[in-house]
């Protein structure tokens, strides 16, 4: 019997005799309607993600159709496999929870299954970074299809887009300006189609990312969910993983120190979420690359916000499409980028920019880089006796008045305590306090869930204050807006210093000089670890007990420790192209 170096052949089952083993495989194989003939063909697999617990992914068969109607015009055999899906909204504590869940079983069925190349169909915050944290690992050609953004709704007469007008008017209500029936009518108006968040949040920013790390077809990471042109992108999509087969563009080529350094510079000039840099983060690690904080800043600190976006600008996701979308940014950044870096067409990013410079560009949503929206990049790390390994703090959509600041601390020890509290009339807390909420990192019981965006206290709402200092060792949502530390490190599960500020305490931020200080002197310090509770004992079983024994900090990505490899390169040590 012939032996076949690719398609069902690839990765036989274990029968101790391998011309019996294709043989079954293609009996079995032939059970579901294929002909021998296309059977011979290559395989592409596709990483297929819809839920009726994802809403994102609602669109997502007539994706597939598209992506296979583009693998078979090309001569390969499309086949999808379900792996984990993430639907924001819908997981208990958080998504961010069961990201290296979905990354561990898309890894793992790429390399147990026969496929030469694989399409990984996400959209969803948490299901992009986890299909390219799991293709890095398993390193088979692969190509990512984003789902794409939904589309605006209206009510009397302005745009809404889900989700930072969900917390717009969500504040509003909380300060009695909008009433218990106007709400519920909102309620059915911010996310009116298939999709992902309709401003740059996570899922935008991170197909965006995907895009500029060379992992999507060019000028796709936009196209709204439920415009004809997603359709074609998913045709073209699965005729590009066709052309993969049997080169060496792993993705372990694409992601480099370079792309990810490009990566960054993207995610500074859009202002993109938080969460970008914990799953960029994520994703570099699979390839042995650290994200180095310092190298952030000095990446901020030389790109200009070029995208005018909620949650810090104006405009929506569908209005960036139409602007000009990647393409228009790449463009405008060319001269800070690394430009020999690969892509998934096999070109360069030099090579797709000169075929592309007559794009067209709407400089009322992307800002020439001569004329930017902010001169420095939307998110800062600070580093200080509060946060020794970092935070992050999106200046982009903070208030400037509040970045050289020093106040006392209103502390709440738990989500449950804030829940309990925020609202108490009795609350001792002023509009010039910081507020700080403990155990919400990484190692805590909750799963460093999106909850950075505390409230503001009702009383201090009810008088019209919108935006106050808070910190914590949660995140935010890519769609939220204020001044807000996240992502401290070490988390105060794991006895950081953000576990012994009390009330009343000392804090100081400097924007300017990258620090958040605690003001309290280290004897008391001291005195004041000595008395930390000790820590609660691991789960007993299950995913629950391997994600407490092995997730890092967030510095490193919330990943697993035993997925990461062994070695690292450095984007820190990654030299720039010179400048065109």
């Amino acid at each position: 019997m012939s032996e076949h170096p690719h398609g069902i052949a690839r990765g036989l089952t274990d029968y101790g005799d391998r011309d019996f083993s294709i043989y079954l495989r293609r009996s079995f194989a032939q059970s579901m309607g294929y002909s021998r003939e296309m059977l011979k063909r290559p395989v592409v697999g596709i990483a297929y993600t819809p839920s009726g617990f994802n809403n994102c992914h609602r669109h997502f068969p007539e994706l597939l159709e598209a992506v296979k109607r583009g693998v078979l015009a090309a001569g390969g055999l499309p086949l999808e496999f379900p792996t984990v899906s993430l639907g924001e909204v819908f997981l208990s504590p958080t998504s961010l929870r069961y990201r290296n869940l979905m990354a561990m079983d898309t890894e793992e069925m790429i390399r147990a299954q026969p496929m030469d190349s694989v399409v990984l169909m996400g959209g969803c915050d948490k299901t992009v970074p986890a299909q390219l944290m799991g293709a890095v690992s398993a390193d088979l050609p692969a190509i990512q299809l984003i789902g794409g953004p939904m589309m605006t709704g209206r009510h009397k007469g302005e745009r809404l887009g889900a989700c930072t007008d969900c917390r717009r008017f969500w504040a509003k209500y909380r300060a009695g300006d909008v009433d218990a029936e106007e709400i519920d009518v909102i309620e059915g108006r911010l996310a009116t189609t298939a999709g992902t968040c309709a401003v740059m949040g996570t899922a935008s920013t991170m197909a965006c990312i995907a895009e500029a790390l060379g992992m999507t077809l060019p000028g796709t990471a936009a196209i709204p969910a439920v415009h004809a042109d997603r359709l074609r992108a998913a045709e073209a999509t699965g005729a590009a993983a066709v052309r993969l087969i049997g080169s060496d563009l792993t993705p372990k080529r694409i992601v480099t120190a370079q792309s990810v350094e490009n990566a960054l510079r993207v995610l500074m000039a859009l202002s993109g979420s938080t969460n970008a840099v914990i799953h960029l983060a994520a994703i570099a690690g699979r390839a042995g690359i650290p994200l180095d904080l310092d190298r952030l800043n000095a990446i901020s600190d030389t790109t200009p916000v070029l995208v005018n976006l909620k949650p810090v600008g104006a405009h929506y996701m569908e209005d960036f499409h139409s602007a000009g979308g990647m393409g228009a940014v790449l463009r405008e950044l060319r001269p800070l980028l690394h430009l020999d870096t690969l892509t998934v067409t096999g070109e360069t990013l030099r090579e797709r920019l000169d075929a592309d410079q007559d794009g067209y560009v709407d400089h009322a949503i992307i800002a020439a880089r001569e004329s930017p929206l902010e001169p420095d990049g939307g998110l800062v790390a600070l580093f200080g006796s509060l946060a020794p390994r970092g935070a992050i703090l999106k200046r982009a959509a903070a208030d400037a008045r509040l970045f050289e600041t020093e106040g006392r601390a209103v502390v709440f020890s738990s989500l449950a305590d804030l829940a309990a509290r925020i609202d108490d009339p009795a609350l001792d807390v002023r509009e010039d306090d910081i507020l700080v909420l403990q155990n919400a990192g990484p190692h805590s019981a909750s799963g460093m869930p999106e909850a950075g965006y505390l409230p503001i206290p009702r009383k201090l709402a009810a008088k019209g204050v919108k935006d106050m200092i808070r910190i914590s060792d949660a995140r935010m949502s890519g769609t939220a807006f204020g001044t807000i530390v996240l992502h401290v490190t070490p988390d105060a599960a794991s006895g950081g210093p953000l576990a012994l500020v009390q009330d009343g305490d000392p804090i100081r931020l400097s924007v300017a000089g990258r620090r958040i200080d605690l003001l309290v002197e280290a004897d008391e310090l001291a005195r004041r670890r000595a008395l930390l509770p000790p820590p609660p004992p691991a789960p007993e079983r299950g995913y629950a007990r391997l994600y407490a024994e092995q997730t890092l900090d967030a510095d490193e990505g919330c990943d697993f420790r035993f997925l990461k490899p062994p070695t690292a390169t450095g984007v820190a040590g990654a030299e720039r192209d010179a400048a065109e």
